[in-house]
């Protein structure tokens, strides 16, 4: 999740009761456009349908396994009305881990459709549907005629969302009815999303990004939706004069992808006027916006929730945000606050802000909160100015002659040579702490090249020097198009040389 935690008590239902009879405005899906009245009758017919299949004493969870699209959406609002519990599974994993996904998180039932269907064996006892069978078309076409909304709170579960997995194996979290009502509502209020709006959906729909940061903030807004299938770098200019997009989120490196694209003299002038999501670097967000217009707003969190850190007009570029209360930078292991320059680990002092939990796994919600402080896992340091500055993940911190460092500053300064196209800087384990490992997407980059460039960059200490270079042809991600760092140092061989 993006954007800083909120408390407003509303529920999904509340944020689509006045839009049940909105005629102009819906969801755009591959060009067929549905209006919000029609999407929701479509939404309380799959709630009863879903619902007349569920074991009211077991967990009335349902796995979702679909690409972007107006099924995916009404599933979601059928979810938030029907009172049962959404589970996103996540199509790019398969066989065993993915149903070990639904299995954790005790699924009854897994709708799929016939590109996912093959991907997925179900445990026993667990119903599998495709939504493009007659089966499934004909219980919704019968179903919905004496529907009647649950009762629902903002603290009710509705989703069990799965962690990116950049690091590991991903957890479910916990997401309330809050968190995305709340979110939406606070967003669409921050950034005057409205009724003559377009938001677009590109980001995978079963990660928070899209629900939280996209689908919510129309609804609050009473604003469109266009959903695309997947995300493409070159599909989206097409997408954003098709539907007329004013708002879009994202989370990774989509931007870099869409500014790869070959540039159009009309890329200025289209409607698009909001960006939002995290991860995108300072250049990125500048070309984004000199290219298209558009405002670029880059805000630091997690599908946990517990820690939001948003930019304002004053924080650099290579910031950010301030380090507002209760946030603060703290010592991982002793809990104390960090002077300003010393890295520490990001926290939540005041407890888990908007995290519900992992579903399943008291072990990682008590981790995840020890000391009585929401603990992101995440590196940072904070500027003279207050700023503070994301240095990278725990699990990445390196010891180099007795000093930690991040990895991410080490990142930054490699990104600017002309040739580096991506780079993640890992640590390599030796007789005594870590070297410095640089993996780069560099074609054509040599040795003699990198070490001149190294010596012209003042601001790289001595320390963060990379001493193992690889060279690879691509970095492996995850479906929300972070690099998936567990994969890549699996992978790795012997390096290209060594310093």
């Amino acid at each position: 999740m993006t954007g800083p935690a909120v408390t407003d008590p509303r529920t999904i239902g509340e944020l689509l009761e006045p839009l049940a009879e909105v005629d102009d405005r819906g969801v755009w899906f591959e060009g067929q456009f549905t209006s919000w009245r029609d999407h929701l009758l479509d939404a309380r017919r799959r709630a009863a349908a879903v619902r007349s299949m569920l074991d009211s004493s077991k967990p009335t969870h349902v796995g979702i396994l679909l690409p972007n699209s107006a099924e995916f959406s009404s599933l979601f609002a059928a979810a938030a009305l029907g009172g049962f519990v959404l589970v996103g599974l996540n199509s790019t994993r398969r066989g065993a881990a993915l149903t070990a996904d639904a299995v954790r998180s005790d699924c009854q039932l897994v709708l799929v459709d016939s590109a996912s269907s093959d991907l997925f064996d179900p445990a026993p006892g667990m119903r599998v549907i495709n939504v493009d069978s007659p089966e499934w078309s004909d219980l919704v076409a019968t179903s919905g005629a004496d529907f009647v909304p649950a009762r629902t709170s903002p603290d009710d579960l509705v989703m069990l969302i799965f962690t990116s997995g950049t690091t590991g194996d991903p957890k479910a979290v916990r997401c309330s009815q809050r968190k995305f009502a709340a979110a939406g509502a606070m967003l669409a209020d921050r950034f005057g999303i409205g009724p003559s709006d377009v938001a677009y959906l590109a980001m995978p729909m079963f990660h928070s990004n899209a629900l939280i940061a996209g689908w919510s903030v129309a609804a609050a807004g009473g604003a469109s939706i266009a959903i695309r299938r997947s995300f493409s770098a070159r599909g989206f200019g097409d997408d954003v004069r098709r539907y007329g997009v004013t708002y879009a989120n994202y989370v990774g490196k989509p931007l870099h992808y869409i500014l790869a694209t070959e540039e159009r003299p009309d890329d200025h002038d289209v409607p698009l006027r909001i960006m939002y999501g995290n991860e995108a670097s300072a250049s990125d967000r500048a070309e984004f916006d000199r290219r298209f217009g558009a405002r670029v707003i880059d805000g630091f969190g997690s599908t946990e929730g517990g820690v939001s850190i948003s930019r304002t007009p004053e924080t650099p570029n290579d910031a950010l945000g301030p380090l507002v209360a209760p946030n603060a930078i703290v010592d991982p292991d002793t809990g104390e606050a960090v002077p300003p320059g010393v890295v520490g680990e990001i926290v939540n002092t005041s407890g888990p802000g908007l995290f519900d939990g992992y579903y399943g796994d008291q072990a990682a919600t008590d981790e995840r909160l020890r000391g009585g402080m929401y603990r992101t896992g995440d590196l940072g340091w904070v500027d003279d100015g207050g700023f503070v500055h994301f240095a990278g993940r725990i699990g990445d911190w390196l010891r180099v002659d007795g000093e930690n460092l991040g990895t991410r500053p080490i990142e930054t300064v490699l990104r600017r040579h002309p040739a580096i196209r991506e780079v993640v800087v890992v640590g390599v384990p030796t007789e005594i702490g870590d070297a410095v490992g640089a993996v780069l997407v560099a074609p054509g980059l040599d040795r003699p090249a990198l070490d001149e460039f190294l010596d012209a960059q003042s601001d790289l200490g001595p320390k963060q020097r990379p001493t193992r270079v690889w060279l690879v042809e691509a970095l492996p991600e995850t479906a929300t198009f972070k690099t998936a760092r567990a994969a890549l140092t699996a992978s790795l061989g012997a390096p290209s040389w060594v310093v």
